[in-house]
């Protein structure tokens, strides 16, 4: 019986549309997760076992789906370069590290993060499933820096254990779960570079303020805001830009300050967040595009995309909530 056969029949396995490997060989299942993740050692009883690995890669990081079916042990060195961070989603795990540090894994309660410094071993229950993220430093500490306002030049020292039922652990645990199902739908952000890019940066947001390290009481301090004076440079670089992929992190950067400290700002100046506050620039020139354009020749959703609105349902309903009409209605004018 397969991998896939073994688990339950009804049941989609997550990230199914990125399929890497599907075998009951130790040895295929050892070098598909190496040439994935990392190198590891891998033993099951009696060399048997039923793996699926399902994985995607984008700018930010690797994600996967990984499941062994039998009770596995992986053997992993210092990763370093890379965080990877296990998200148990059925079953257990028990992991220990080079450096006495040991922690447990239950279903959608824990999951550990691997340090770039320790090796690391991480048994596994029959039943368990995680979704793994591969995360390589420059993308992290680069995204860290981005929310402190300075540069990040060390690795960040994550507690091993991963709580998940916190406030912040659930909320790093549904980004992953919400980006599994989104990537695996049919005209889902697996085909919208931008709005996987902003996701996947959320997910590094919630991870950074889920999991424990020496930057933590820095990135929990209340940000100060900036006098409009600051976001000028900020504002003006959005209307001209605003048909152009913008994120936080960019636009902080334009402004010299952290993405906290940008957020905080465009709350107490405008009433909103930056990105709310791009969107009804990007909406007036949407709208102004429509009314100088010739019904017979342009197409709503074409002008919609060019200034960033994929979503053509929640565009229009955005649409009509700031200007009392259908785009489709300003077009015919």
């Amino acid at each position: 019986m397969s991998a896939q056969q073994s688990l339950d029949v009804d049941r989609p396995l997550p990230l199914s549309q990125f399929p890497v490997l599907d075998t009951g060989s130790l040895e295929e299942a050892r070098d598909a997760v190496t040439r994935v993740y990392l190198p590891h050692e891998l033993t099951a009883p009696r060399d048997r076992l039923s793996m699926t690995l399902n994985a995607v890669t984008d700018r930010h990081f690797t994600f996967g789906y990984l499941t062994y079916q039998t009770s596995a042990e992986l053997n992993m060195p210092p990763t370093e370069t890379c965080y990877h961070i296990n998200l148990t989603i059925r079953g257990t795990t028990d992991a220990d590290r080079s450096d006495g540090d040991r922690a447990r894994t239950a279903a959608d309660r824990s999951g550990v993060v691997l340090s770039p410094k320790q090796r690391n071993t991480v048994r596994w229950s029959p039943d368990a499933e995680q979704l793994i993220l591969k995360i390589p430093r420059t993308s992290l500490e680069s995204h860290l820096g981005d929310l402190l306002g300075r540069p990040v030049g060390e690795v960040v020292d994550f507690d091993f254990g991963l709580d998940l039922t916190t406030p912040t652990g659930q909320s790093l645990l549904n980004s992953a779960k919400f980006l599994a199902q989104e990537l695996n739908r049919p005209g889902g952000l697996a085909e919208m570079p931008l709005a996987r890019e902003q996701l996947e940066a959320f997910v590094m947001t919630q991870l950074l303020h889920a999991g424990r390290h020496q930057f933590t009481d820095e990135l929990n301090a209340p940000a100060e805001s900036v006098k409009y004076g600051r976001l000028a440079p900020v504002v003006a670089y959005m209307e001209e830009h605003a048909d152009e992929p913008l994120s936080p992190q960019e636009l902080a950067r334009v402004g010299c300050m952290s993405v906290r400290t940008l957020h905080v700002s465009f709350q107490k100046t405008f009433g909103e967040s930056p990105m709310s506050y791009l969107r009804r620039i990007r909406l007036d020139h949407v709208r102004a595009e429509l009314l100088r354009s010739d019904p017979n020749q342009v197409r709503v959703i074409d002008v919609a995309m060019k200034w960033g609105f994929f979503h053509q349902s929640r565009f229009a309903q955005q649409y009509k909530e700031r200007f009392g009409e259908l785009p489709s209605a300003t077009l015919r004018r």
